[in-house]
């Protein structure tokens, strides 16, 4: 019998907010069950942390160096996406909420079907018309409150719950379920505009956090702060200094829209009238997102950053008994998004493409004795303009590409990236280990990023290469 498969993308998702993962006041209870049912990867990155080539390498299982995409930029889709291999399999598929952000807008990339929101240029925007069919008059949409798309401001959504961009895409996905041809194993897709802002939960959400309280920022010992302490930039730079009720309401906001995410995937996910119960337990579940959010942690806000609250991102995945999956398990290895597409048609007993970069994480699943050690050393973080990383989940290097400067945190000692160890000599091996690693996974790039020796900066790196 084939396995069923639910994944939730969440947007704008760190990885550390989740309650299994220590978080001090965030309630994650659905989310934390689906990892103890089944494995937490605690050293998950997304390889370009913007949502695009994110989106691009869950699609295709390449890497951005592979797919093209290496930033914030359009390109329009081509090739086989995991929707096609399933489909050819006989599953049906479909993917339902926030966008696949892929070029151009209506193109399926091989979902059966799609219902969607998120691009303000596709005139076929479910969620909108929703809207426009049920809010009140001069509702102004889910942006009416005027705290917009990536503000650091927060309030309480400002129109009823139930016509919450959240409770829409979970409605959205019961009635799929609920129609699905039964003969067939499904594919769906379930993907959330939260925690992206604009940050408005529903009030309850936001109360509780404003009434728990919200950890203090994270500053480390190279971050420099914003010019005029930020004041004058508006709601939405990329550089802030949070303070008091902003950093309060900010974090509250974000908290609150995970915490209402939760709530809701339990609709789907419960007992009594959840998956287990629609398909006999024959549904695997995964929960993870295409980046994270600094939510001004090192002066910071936003994604398109190395540093863990951008790049690092949660990973759950639990399936049926028959696939051997330790439970409870916390696996540290370093994974990706393009490592879900080989683990899922693995799971599905369909052929994985010659083209797919990731690997399948069924021997980590399963807690094969050798499968740690034939892992992969380290994983590759990107984004265009700015940035290389490689970390191994305990430490990280980061080269910038426009100057040369470098970073290196010792992740084991130093979780919050506080201390940059690049010009200690105690760590002097290390930082050569790491820009020898470099150099070698940028060898080859069109950018001409290095000469085989050494690492060149000042190079062109747009958003798109051709390889």
């Amino acid at each position: 019998m084939k396995p069923n498969f639910i994944v939730f993308i969440n947007e704008q998702h760190r990885g550390d907010c989740l309650s299994c993962e220590g978080h001090p006041v965030l309630l994650t209870p659905t989310m934390d069950e689906i990892a103890g049912r089944g494995a937490r990867f605690s050293r998950a990155y997304s390889s370009c942390p913007v949502c695009i080539p994110a989106r691009r390498s869950f699609l295709s299982g390449q890497f951005p160096s592979t797919h093209g995409v290496v930033g914030y930029a359009d390109k329009d889709w081509s090739g086989r996406s995991i929707a096609d291999e399933l489909s050819e399999a006989g599953y049906q598929t479909a993917w339902i909420g926030r966008g696949m952000h892929q070029e151009p807008v209506d193109n399926p990339c091989g979902f059966e079907t799609t219902i969607l929101s998120g691009s303000r240029r596709d005139p076929g925007n479910a969620y909108d018309r929703f809207m426009e069919r049920n809010q009140p008059e001069g509702g102004g949409g889910y942006y009416g409150s005027g705290v917009m798309h990536n503000d650091w401001t927060a309030r309480p959504f400002h129109l009823s719950e139930n016509l919450h961009h959240t409770n829409w895409t979970v409605n959205e996905a019961l009635t799929w379920l609920e129609k699905r041809d039964a003969d067939r194993p499904f594919f769906l897709v379930v993907s959330f505009l939260a925690a992206h802002p604009p940050l408005i939960p529903p009030a309850c959400y936001f109360d509780r956090y404003i009434r728990t309280g919200v950890p203090d920022l994270v500053i480390g010992d190279w971050a420099v702060p914003p010019e005029n302490d930020g004041l004058g930039m508006g709601v939405s730079p990329s550089k802030v200094n949070l303070k008091g009720e902003a950093l309060l309401s900010a974090r509250a906001g974000y908290y609150g829209l995970i915490n209402h995410l939760d709530d809701q995937i339990h609709r789907l996910l419960n007992g009594v009238t959840g998956i287990d119960r629609m398909t006999g337990g024959n549904t695997a579940v995964i929960m993870t997102a295409d980046h994270g959010e600094m939510l001004g942690d090192h002066y910071c806000w936003r994604k398109s950053l190395p540093y863990e609250g951008a790049a690092r991102i949660p990973f759950l995945i639990r399936a049926p008994e028959r696939f051997g999956i330790k439970t409870n398990a916390v696996i540290d290895a370093p994974v990706g998004l393009e490592d879900l597409m080989p683990t899922i048609l693995e799971m599905a007993g369909v052929d994985i493409p010659d083209s797919v970069d990731g690997k399948s994480l069924m021997p980590l699943l399963r807690g094969e004795s050798t499968a740690e050690a034939e892992w992969r050393d380290y994983i590759h973080v990107e984004h265009s303009q700015s940035f290389h990383a490689l970390t191994d989940g305990k430490e990280k290097y980061i080269w910038f590409a426009a100057d040369g400067q470098e970073q290196l945190f010792n992740l084991t000692n130093d979780p919050k990236e506080c201390r940059n160890l690049a010009g200690n000599p105690e760590y002097s091996d290390s930082l050569i280990l790491w820009r020898e690693r470099m150099i070698k996974e940028l060898s080859g790039r069109p950018e001409g990023f290095t000469d085989g020796k050494n690492l060149i900066s000042g190079r062109p790196y747009p958003g798109i290469i051709s390889n």
